[in-house]
């Protein structure tokens, strides 16, 4: 019991001074963020083990296993009420009144709290997945770009479809990655969404992918009535560069530079955007990551530290911003600037909720609170939720139990039901 009592609070105090650490886009960096990722989305659990400890070492008389029990405990409930803290973000964007544009029988599935133990245990109702459905052709070719169509079975919808783009690092990852829970729960609110797979880098750069994007709003836009959503009722959202591109193309819907050919004349307008940690300042975000150590062939490594890991060339290139926008900084400067958001800020973009962790090791969040501070200076609604003690990529690990996912989709939540009543 001893050995036990000492494990068990060594191991909760462990997994807590994880929380503590700001990691950074290294070798050491990645391996303790695959630690650091479970220690946040299981804290109830390490807290609970953190108590057991403690109490058997009283118990068995490991005295030293009491307090190291106690404070690893006690710095877990600190991380789950630092992530569930209420904000007045809301009340800031949309006036004192916001809580009057959601309609009374909207909040049924909403999450009721920012945290409770017992998320995973709501019952939702049924809904409907259609995967693989294309939504656009590429002219010459078989190539289909496909999305997955998620609504309520019963065909009973809100007027807002969500158009969701994955997180990639801009070169991996497709649809369906680790999302079904938020889009079930978002589909339980009426909501349809959307889960889009666009082509990744090196096959297509920055405006391909963002032509992909558009292509998806033109694309539901044109099917609003099939699925019974109002085309001005958009809203765009995703994780990482995911967020980047939902950002991106709702702050410049038919920038020249930026749209196909074939929508220049179409309304890609949309009615607002929810960002997952995305990137805003792409300068910001190259400097963040070291990629100014990169002066190697563009089917390199990235991170360089990373030469020596077994993985595919497309995983050790993700992020890489010289192949996304064909070099860098001082190779091609005018990229840098269109491609980042803060670029594209004006009085009429979308309003914008913002999510991000504290101690995001490849997002820097400085510059996510510069980008907001320049959409409220320029009298766009926008919300910004900054998670303490929180990493990239939190929400994706054990959505139903962990704090911080809890508490971003308790924001998101109340964001789509203004969006749907909000003209």
């Amino acid at each position: 019991m001893i050995i036990l009592a000492t494990i068990l609070s060594g191991l909760s105090l462990l997994m807590s001074f994880l929380l503590l650490i700001r990691l950074k886009v290294t070798k050491p960096g990645l391996i303790l963020w695959f630690l650091k990722l479970p220690a946040g989305a299981l804290s109830l659990y390490w807290a609970i083990i953190g108590a057991v400890g403690a109490l058997l070492g009283w118990v068995s008389g490991a005295l030293w296993a009491i307090p190291i029990g106690i404070l690893g405990a006690g710095m877990m409930i600190w991380y789950v009420r630092g992530v569930s803290r209420d904000n007045n973000g809301f009340e800031n964007a949309f006036g004192a009144s916001w809580s009057d544009h959601i309609k009374p029988d909207q909040p049924k599935h909403m999450v009721k709290r920012r945290w409770t133990p017992f998320l995973m245990m709501k019952a939702l109702p049924e809904y409907s997945c259609e995967r693989d459905i294309t939504f656009w052709t590429i002219p010459g070719t078989e190539r289909e770009l496909l999305c997955d169509i998620w609504r309520p079975s019963d065909g009973n919808v809100s007027s807002l479809a969500f158009i969701y783009f994955h997180g990639s690092g801009w070169h991996i990852g497709d649809k369906d990655l680790g999302t079904r829970p938020f889009f079930s729960h978002l589909v339980a609110q009426r909501h349809t969404v959307m889960d889009v797979s666009y082509r990744l880098c090196p096959e297509v750069d920055i405006y391909e992918m963002i032509g992909d994007v558009k292509r998806a709003i033109a694309w539901m836009k044109a099917n609003a009535n099939r699925y019974g959503v109002d085309p001005e009722k958009i809203v765009l959202g995703g994780g990482s560069a995911g967020g980047h591109l939902a950002m991106l193309t709702g702050y410049a819907p038919q920038h020249p530079e930026l749209t196909p050919d074939e929508l220049k004349s179409a309304d890609l307008s949309v009615h607002g955007v929810i960002s997952y940690y995305g990137p805003t300042e792409l300068l910001a975000f190259y400097q963040n990551t070291g990629q100014q150590r990169i002066k190697q062939p563009r089917d390199g490594y990235f991170p360089p530290v990373s030469k020596d890991l077994d993985a595919p060339k497309s995983l050790r290139n993700a992020g890489r911003l010289d192949i996304l926008l064909g070099g860098h900084p001082e190779e091609v400067p005018d990229m840098y600037q269109l491609a980042s958001t803060t670029s594209h800020i004006h009085p009429g973009c979308p309003p914008t909720l913002l999510i991000q962790g504290e101690h995001d090791r490849s997002v820097p969040v400085s510059a996510t609170c510069a980008f907001f501070k320049k959409l409220v200076d320029s009298g766009v609604p926008a919300i910004n939720i900054v998670l303490p003690w929180t990493d990239h990529g939190f929400d994706l690990l054990f959505p139903q139990v962990n704090p911080a996912a809890q508490s971003a989709l308790y924001d998101v939540d109340r964001f789509l039901a203004i969006m749907v009543n909000k003209n």
